[in-house]
């Protein structure tokens, strides 16, 4: 290969920073020490792909866009919803485009391509990546609730309510239904508690 890879080293180990951004909006809910970023993009990626093969998409794309669709915040920090309120929000193209100077640009044409498509909010796989980015706040809301911190129930409430698709509708309901340890019970034999 014949492009140079530093800025791509260099992202790799800025990417990594997720691992340790914490996702700063539990902090609201009383929530301790939330998940961090880099945990809430690999789940939103699972429920992205579930999504878009149920939905009739392509689940490797919707993966792809939701495993992107924070990645900015290695620069900007995860930035709540009531910190958006008061702070000019950075434009995450913009980001993006600083992020991958100097890769190949096949590389980072292809990233900035990506993020463009989330922002755009139009094909049916960013549907499903933003549907599942919502999903898994939901679902970690339930978690937290679970674990004795009521307050994430606004969380819950209004990531249900943000939910556009079918698919992430249906999840919503079952996830709802049910006890955040039935699918342990499931897995032992025992009786779900719902």
């Amino acid at each position: 290969m014949a492009d140079d890879l530093t800025a791509v080293a260099r992202f790799l180990y800025e990417a990594g920073t997720l691992k340790q951004a914490r996702r700063t909006g539990w902090w609201m809910a009383g929530v301790r020490d939330p998940e961090s970023v880099a945990e809430h993009s690999w789940r939103t990626s699972l429920i992205a792909s579930v999504i878009a093969k149920l939905e009739g998409a392509d689940p490797a794309r919707a993966a792809f866009l939701a495993v992107w669709h924070d990645s900015q915040e290695t620069r900007t920090g995860d930035v709540n919803h009531l910190g958006k309120k008061y702070a000019e929000g950075a434009d995450p193209e913009a980001v993006t485009a600083d992020q991958t100077k100097g890769m190949p640009e096949l590389l980072a044409s292809t990233i900035r391509e990506l993020v463009a498509e989330y922002e755009a909010k139009e094909s049916a796989e960013t549907l499903c990546a933003r549907d599942a980015d919502k999903l898994e706040c939901l679902l970690q809301g339930i978690e937290y609730k679970a674990q004795g911190y009521q307050n994430a129930q606004r969380w819950i409430d209004n990531s249900r309510a943000r939910l556009t698709t079918e698919t992430a509708n249906r999840l919503a309901d079952e996830l709802l239904g049910m006890d955040s340890l039935d699918w342990l019970r499931t897995a032992m034999g025992e009786e779900p508690t719902s």
